[in-house]
């Protein structure tokens, strides 16, 4: 789970990102007044909205921040089509954007490394590498982390895979991403059970055409529910923004396996479970018009492609 990291209280990080997810995260309340979220300031570093006749420059004053930090934090945005409603972040006071990275970021309510990735046009992995001491599954909301771009390039106001810097004029192919090595696997992880009884893979886990890495997808009926792969210990039986239910069970050999997008747990935090015990029921997606279970497992935090170890 490309590692779909959640901020907040036992968050997740997926590489999770997670997914396909999915996962931007929102800063201000949807209903918040539209002043609210049109002042913005440094000091806040929430998201605002772009009003009628709002310039970037124009926008950057208002939120005391320099317009150059401000594109670089948004490097998907066309300030020559700027569109009422379209929703900037705002850089705080003590985030810096320099102009080959790596970024210092303060981490938002919703974020994870692979949302902030795609944000910033690199890839999770990079992120956990370049933060060796922050546990990518208990993101807080303030902390102060390093983002590095993809392969050192600058972030400016248009998208990084416009062109420009080659000499052909083509565009630049999408980034790749290396999947992490999560080194070799202890003799324990093999032959595990599915965590579902009935189901098929509608995503594989891999990056995606973006080079974000994802976690594998599985949809199932209505009524199913995810089973614990190996025994283990709940260390986490709770909601995370836009994952629904979301159970994390660490097992032996700094193994752990999570099961995302469910509508119930079963379980809880601190309980021990065996093989085959159910952990959550699995919740109904309106976008995909079906039950999905995210899956994803790790070894010392690093995902591992299941079809490694389940039979």
């Amino acid at each position: 789970m490309a590692q779909r990291p959640v901020a907040g209280k036992g968050r997740l990080a997926l590489a999770l990102t997670l997914a396909a997810l999915l996962m931007a995260g929102c800063a201000s309340r949807p209903d918040a007044p539209s002043s609210t979220r049109t002042t913005a300031t440094a000091e806040s570093g929430g998201w605002v909205e772009v009003q009628r006749g709002d310039t970037l420059g124009e926008i950057a004053r208002r939120g005391q921040v320099p317009l150059e930090r401000l594109q670089r934090f948004n490097p998907d945005v066309d300030p020559r089509r700027l569109a009422v409603g379209q929703r900037l972040l705002m850089p705080t006071q003590q985030e810096r954007a320099p102009s080959g990275g790596p970024y210092r970021y303060q981490v938002r309510p919703g974020d994870t490394y692979s949302s902030i990735a795609r944000r910033f046009g690199t890839r999770a992995s990079r992120i956990q590498a370049a933060n060796p001491g922050v546990q990518p599954t208990a993101l807080r909301v303030g902390q102060l982390i390093q983002v590095p771009l993809a392969g050192g390039a600058s972030a400016g106001a248009s998208r990084p895979a416009q062109a420009g810097s080659s000499g052909s004029g083509g565009a630049a192919a999408p980034a790749r991403a290396s999947l992490p090595d999560p080194g070799n696997l202890p003799s324990s992880a093999r032959n595990w059970p599915w965590p579902l009884e009935d189901y098929r893979i509608v995503r594989a886990f891999g990056a995606d055409s973006r080079g974000t890495l994802q976690p594998m997808l599985l949809a199932t009926g209505r009524g199913a529910r995810a089973r614990a792969v190996a025994d283990g210990e709940v260390r986490f039986a709770d909601s995370m923004r836009q994952l629904g239910q979301v159970v994390i069970v660490h097992h032996a050999d700094n193994l752990q396996s999570v099961y995302a997008l469910c509508e119930t747990t079963l379980v809880a935090n601190g309980a021990r479970v065996s093989r085959g015990d159910p952990l959550c029921e699995v919740g109904y997606s309106s976008t995909s018009e079906r039950h999905d279970l995210l899956f994803d497992l790790r070894h010392g935090g690093k995902p591992i492609d299941p079809r490694r170890v389940l039979r």
